[in-house]
């Protein structure tokens, strides 16, 4: 059965503010990719709740050692695989940064064999930085960015127990002593996973603003006086339930309504506002009027009954709040391209009505 359209609630976001290509070679510690992918979900998260759904916003794309990218499938990785990427994007159109999460190795000659076997990695990466795109890593990740040749000069933040090795096979590149990560120019480090939420917000600094840097500083870093603070005010009550907000009064006030005529008037009393203030709601936070949402939900409750019942189309057009059945095919056609009885004909999950009840041999 061909898969059902989707109704999106929300338009398409725009597009990225800048890309993560994240190399997963065969040692990489992959808790370390999922990690870093969690932080800046986090910090699109943040985004959005602060400038609503055309925030901007970082991307991300699991690649090869050759920067192909990794082939979307199923199990938990799937969502890492295809979430934010914009495939339609042509090459070379997004600001990029590559991020190295650490490998898996016993001791320092380990070390040094996988970098050398992923030679071709640390090319890509000298190209990445002559581009002047950012290059983020994590522990040992910094082996294969040293090899590049294109970071002398620079220092970088490492796990105490790999800086003598790293010192002898990159004399040229400097130490952040006593520091768990480091800024220095295009090069972000991290010695350990604790404090990958500083590669995170410098990387929201540099692609989305100071802004919403600080505002994922205040939420990722670690505050224990935040956190006794919270409780005590929670325990006294000076900080009260989440209340409903306007956008959800009117959606479920719609959604509990979706057969009766649309009234503007009516659904902001619903929602305890004014019809000015309701419409300005669903433009900043939708970027769409309520009668549209509206329709996308009336055109949902109608894919499921042309799925599942007998039901006429003008029989659907009334459940779904529709007085004139053409208008309800205009409608439909626009939101799922394909009319009523086309879509039935592709979808139905009922069989015929002369097979009811008939035992089949």
């Amino acid at each position: 059965m061909p898969p059902s359209p989707t109704f999106p609630s929300t338009p398409p976001a725009p597009p990225p503010a800048l890309c993560v290509d994240i190399p997963l070679l065969p040692e990489s510690a992959v808790g370390n990719a999922l990690q870093f992918i969690d932080l800046l979900r986090s910090a699109n998260l943040l985004a959005r709740l602060r400038l609503g759904a055309q925030a901007p916003r970082l991307a991300w794309r699991l690649v090869d050692a050759q920067g192909v990218p990794l082939t979307p499938g199923g199990g938990p990785l799937a969502s890492c695989l295809a979430a934010y990427f914009p495939a339609q994007e042509p090459a070379g159109a997004l600001a990029r940064a590559v991020f190295l999460p650490s490998f898996h190795a016993t001791d320092i000659p380990a070390i040094r064999a996988v970098a050398a076997r992923h030679s071709a990695l640390s090319r890509q990466v000298g190209i990445a930085l002559d581009a002047g795109h950012p290059l983020l890593t994590l522990g040992n990740g910094a082996w294969l960015a040293a090899q590049s040749g294109r970071l002398n000069g620079r220092r970088a933040s490492l796990p105490w127990f790999y800086v003598a090795g790293f010192e002898r096979d990159f004399p040229a590149i400097g130490h952040s002593l006593g520091q768990d990560w480091c800024d220095d120019g295009p090069w972000l480090s991290c010695a350990l996973p604790q404090s990958l939420h500083r590669l995170a917000i410098a990387l929201v600094r540099h692609a989305l603003g100071d802004a919403l840097a600080a505002a994922c500083e205040s939420v990722m870093a670690p505050d224990h006086q935040r956190a006794r603070a919270a409780l005590q005010a929670n325990a006294q009550q000076h900080i009260p339930a989440t209340r409903d907000s306007t956008l959800a009064r009117a959606i479920d006030w719609m959604e509990a309504h979706l057969d009766a005529p649309y009234s503007l008037p009516r659904l902001a009393e619903a929602a305890a506002v004014s019809p000015r203030t309701l419409l300005r709601h669903f433009q900043q936070e939708l970027s769409q009027s309520p009668l549209d949402y509206l329709h996308g939900l009336r055109c949902a409750r109608a894919r499921v009954m042309l799925e599942v019942t007998l039901e006429s189309v003008p029989s659907i057009a009334t459940a779904c709040g529709y007085a004139d059945p053409a208008s309800f095919r205009r409608i439909f056609a626009r939101y799922t391209g394909m009319a009523p009885s086309e879509y039935r004909k592709r979808h139905t999950l009922r069989a015929p009505r002369r097979r009811w009840r008939v035992e089949m041999k």
